[in-house]
C-alpha cells in the first residue's frame, strides 16, 4: 500500500475529509444486524423484531434509571462511605485523649485557642502542650460560656466535653475516593489497603539545647492498625490509629528516585492518630534487591459522579521523585539515508474491482 499516499490528497480535494464518507461505521453496524438473524428463511423479520426489542429495552432502561434497583449490588458511588466490621468497644482513656488531642489540633474552629495556648514559649510547648491542652481548652470554653454574650459554636461546645469512652471501631472505611482496611484485615486478604501516608508539619530541633527549632513539612508513611469513630454526641469524627515508620532510619530515596521504607522500624508511638479525611492511600511493594525495604507506590483516588468514574484533573503522581539520568551517545548529525547507491523509479500497478467496473491505477515510487 505504498502508493496509497499518492491518491489521498486528490480524494480529499474531491470528496472532503475521510471521516465524513468512510464505510467502517456502516460495516460494523451491518455485523450487528446480521447477529439479529435467527431464522435464515426470514432474515428481514428477524432483524425488525430484534431491532424493536432493543429499542424498547433501551427506552425502559432510561425510564427506570432514577428508580432504586432490587437484587443488584450497590454501585461504587454508594460504597464511598462504606463501613466494615462495626463494633463498639471501650478504649483506654490515655489513648482516647491522644485521639481527642489530634482532633483539637486539626479543627479550624480551635485554631485561635491553640495559638493562644502556644504563646508560652517553645520549651514549654514541647513539655506541656500535649499534656494539658485538653483540660485548658475545656476550662477556656466554660469561661466563655459563662459570659452573657459569647460566640462559642455548638461544635466547640461538644469538642470541649471530649468524646464518649465507647468508640465505634471498623475494619474497613471508605473516604475521599479511597477504601482503607486495617493491617489485621489485610493479613486475611489477597489485596493491600492498609498503607497510608500523610503530610504534616513537625518541629525539628538539632539537640536538647536548641533554642531555635524549625517547622517543616514532611511525608509520613505507615500502616493502619485501627479505625475509630469518635462520638461527640452531635457529630462523629473518624480517625486512624497508625503504626508510623521512623523517618530518620526507616525512609530513604534510592538513586532512581523511588521512596523506600522499612516497615519494621517504628517511629514515635506517642503520635499515632490522624483524621480519616487527611489520609492518602499508598501501597508497599517488597524491594527485590533487599527484602527489608519496600517501595512506596502512590495511588489515585476513585471519585464517582452518578455512578461513573470521574478522572481527576491532576494526573496520577509518579512513583519516582526523579527520572534516572542516562547518557545520550546518539549523534544528531548521523544520516539515515543510504548514500552508497543511486535511487531508481519503478512503476506500481493496482487493480481494484468496484461495483460499477474495473479501475486500474498507475503510480510511481522512488526507491533506493
Amino acid at each position: 500500500m505504498v502508493h496509497l499516499i499518492v491518491h489521498l490528497p486528490r480524494e480529499i480535494k474531491l470528496c472532503g475529509p475521510v471521516w465524513l464518507r468512510w464505510m467502517y461505521p456502516m460495516e460494523r453496524y451491518m455485523k450487528i444486524l446480521k447477529g439479529y438473524v435467527r431464522n435464515r428463511s426470514r432474515p428481514e423479520g428477524c432483524i425488525i423484531e430484534c431491532y424493536v426489542v432493543e429499542e424498547a429495552v433501551e427506552f425502559c432502561s432510561e425510564y427506570l434509571e432514577s428508580t432504586p434497583t432490587i437484587g443488584i449490588p450497590k454501585s461504587l458511588e454508594s460504597r464511598q462511605n462504606v463501613r466494615m466490621g462495626f463494633k463498639v468497644t471501650p478504649v483506654e482513656y490515655k489513648m482516647l485523649c491522644e485521639a481527642h488531642f489530634y482532633v483539637l489540633q486539626n479543627t479550624p474552629e480551635v485554631d485561635c485557642y491553640r495559638l493562644e495556648h502556644l504563646t508560652r514559649g517553645e520549651k514549654w510547648l514541647q513539655a506541656e502542650h500535649r499534656n494539658c491542652f485538653i483540660r485548658w481548652v475545656r476550662q477556656r470554653i466554660e469561661t466563655e460560656l459563662a459570659k452573657p454574650e459569647h460566640c462559642i459554636t455548638q461544635t466547640l461546645r461538644w469538642l470541649a466535653n471530649e468524646p464518649r469512652r465507647d468508640v465505634i471501631r471498623y475494619s474497613g472505611y471508605g473516604i475521599n475516593g479511597y477504601t482503607f482496611h486495617t493491617w489485621e484485615h489485610d493479613l486475611r486478604s489477597t489485596t493491600q489497603n492498609s498503607g497510608v501516608t500523610v503530610e504534616g508539619e513537625s518541629l525539628h530541633v538539632s539537640s536538647a539545647k536548641d533554642k531555635n527549632p524549625v517547622y517543616a513539612n514532611m511525608s509520613y508513611y505507615g500502616v493502619i492498625e485501627d479505625i475509630w469513630e469518635l462520638n461527640y454526641t452531635s457529630f462523629k469524627v473518624a480517625v486512624f490509629r497508625c503504626k508510623w515508620v521512623n523517618n530518620k532510619t526507616g525512609v530513604k530515596v534510592d538513586e532512581n528516585g523511588f521512596t523506600l521504607v522499612d516497615l519494621n522500624k517504628e517511629g514515635d508511638s506517642s503520635d499515632q492518630f490522624i483524621m480519616a479525611s487527611q489520609a492518602k492511600q499508598v501501597f508497599y511493594v517488597s524491594n527485590p534487591n533487599d527484602g527489608r525495604w519496600s517501595v512506596v507506590l502512590t495511588s489515585k483516588p476513585k471519585l464517582y459522579d452518578s455512578g461513573d468514574v470521574c478522572d481527576n484533573i491532576e494526573e496520577t503522581p509518579s512513583f519516582s521523585q526523579r527520572l534516572p539520568e542516562c547518557e545520550d551517545d546518539q549523534n544528531e548529525d548521523v544520516s539515515y539515508v543510504r548514500e552508497d547507491c543511486e535511487g531508481e523509479y519503478i512503476e506500481l500497478f493496482e487493480s481494484r474491482l468496484h461495483c460499477w467496473g474495473d479501475i486500474s491505477s498507475r503510480s510511481a515510487a522512488y526507491v533506493r
